[in-house]
């Protein structure tokens, strides 16, 4: 991979010039930024974000390619067997997006039009993919998204109720399909629990999971990700590429007629490709070290949140028992700054490094009117803790002022430090 020394020094020198800027007790703006440097940015809008590392690069230009469509990629076919095997099964399909992949095990299990399905009213099939499972011309199934409970699983005595309504009455629906988020996003990266299970069980309907960060979920749970994916009828496993696996649910014969079965589906839906090989070698990589890069991001998203609490400020805190795995929401109170004028001024946060002549920018992501997410993945090592407490420290006392000058109230100054040993770094030696 080459020397990191020189990249690391050059940061080394970043977090003591943005502690200084952000001491002159003011909150940088647009116009902040260096003139002629691009800014260093320290991304946790997503971990979706994640770049390939150099290991991943010198995979994808070695990778043994063919056409996939004919079964004839090695590098496909042997990711496909890791992914099964990783999930405890014996077919994977591997296909171009998870909001595809979701949808192909919405037509699988719903092949009755107008069936039924279950899912979370804050979960991504169902707030981010554009109702494809809702589409006459797709798949024509109705959805039902009951309210998630605050850990994003679904309450489980009112969903068996709306089952059992269904069943009771001609005039409804018949429910086929039950759909998990796991990890549920908008639940701060909560894990699921496998209750449901018994609850489909008892009334003949599928489990489908939603696994963008199922491997997440297996490290913060300590188990493996087949313990997780034995108690659904079929999983996706994202790698920003996604496989789709089956476990042969109930009127299959088993994971290879389900799988085959996907296979037509991610056809109709114009998901073959040929040479992903180049695609599948990264993936294969990458799923070699998961667990020792997922748990890094876990401790650093842990440490960013003990460090925003220790702050006790009024204007941000944070539930330290909602931050399981590598997403952390940081409540915003009050008025000004939103989640958006906030995240704004973090990532106009530019103050130059003498060494250097280069800034520093942090991105988060606005999540709700009240909520800022960061998202942790790997290409951030350690965060620059330092850095982003610092920033949420040295604003509190200009904020209370203005707040003050406006009837409200005088933001104290909290003298806590948030420290760090860790720095960004642009690449991880894991994958060299």
């Amino acid at each position: 991979m080459g020397d990191p020394t020189p990249a690391r020094e050059r940061l080394r020198g970043a977090v003591p010039a943005m502690r200084a800027a952000l001491r002159r007790g003011r909150l940088p703006g647009p116009g902040g930024r260096s003139r002629g440097v691009p800014p260093l940015a320290v991304d946790l809008r997503s971990d979706t974000v994640a770049r390939p590392c150099a290991g991943m690069r010198r995979a994808i230009a070695r990778a043994a390619v063919g056409d996939a469509d004919y079964g004839e990629d090695p590098a496909l076919n042997e990711l496909q067997r890791q992914a099964a095997g990783t999930l405890g099964t014996e077919s994977a399909l591997f296909v171009p997006t998870a909001t595809m992949a979701n949808l192909i095990a919405v037509i699988c299990h719903c092949q009755r039009r107008g069936a039924q399905l279950f899912l979370g009213q804050d979960t991504h099939l169902h707030l981010s993919e554009h109702g494809g499972a809702a589409q006459l011309r797709v798949a024509g199934v109705h959805s039902q998204a009951p309210p998630d409970l605050p850990n994003g699983t679904f309450d489980l005595d009112q969903l068996e109720l709306t089952i059992c309504e269904a069943h009771s009455s001609q005039y409804h629906m018949r429910p086929e399909l039950i759909c998990l988020e796991n990890t549920h996003i908008s639940a701060g990266g909560c894990p699921s629990d496998s209750q449901v299970r018994g609850l489909a069980d008892r009334y003949g309907l599928r489990v489908h999971m939603d696994g963008a960060r199922l491997m997440n979920a297996a490290v913060a749970q300590g188990v493996e990700p087949a313990q997780i994916a034995q108690h659904c009828d079929c999983v996706t496993l994202c790698f920003s590429k996604v496989c789709l696996c089956g476990r042969g649910p109930q009127g299959w014969q088993g994971p290879a007629q389900f799988v085959a079965e996907a296979w037509c589906v991610r056809q109709l839906l114009g998901g073959g490709m040929r040479q992903v090989g180049v695609l599948a070698a990264a993936a294969h990589l990458g799923l070699q070290h998961t667990e020792v890069m997922l748990r890094r991001d876990h401790n650093n998203a842990q440490h960013f949140v003990e460090g925003i609490h220790v702050l006790n400020s009024p204007l941000w805190s944070i539930n330290l028992a909602a931050v399981k795995t590598n997403i952390a929401m940081v409540n915003v109170q009050g008025t000004w700054p939103s989640p958006a004028e906030l995240c704004d001024r973090l990532c106009a946060i530019s103050a130059e490094v003498a060494e250097t002549g280069q800034a520093v920018s942090v991105l988060l992501l606005p999540w709700s009117a009240q909520t800022v997410r960061a998202v942790w993945h790997r290409n951030i090592s350690a965060v620059t803790l330092s850095s982003q407490g610092e920033s949420l420290r040295q604003w509190s006392p200009h904020v209370g002022a203005r707040r003050q000058q406006a009837g409200g109230y005088q933001t104290p100054v909290a003298t806590t430090q948030v420290h760090s040993p860790h720095l960004f770094t642009p690449d991880m030696p894991l994958c060299s």
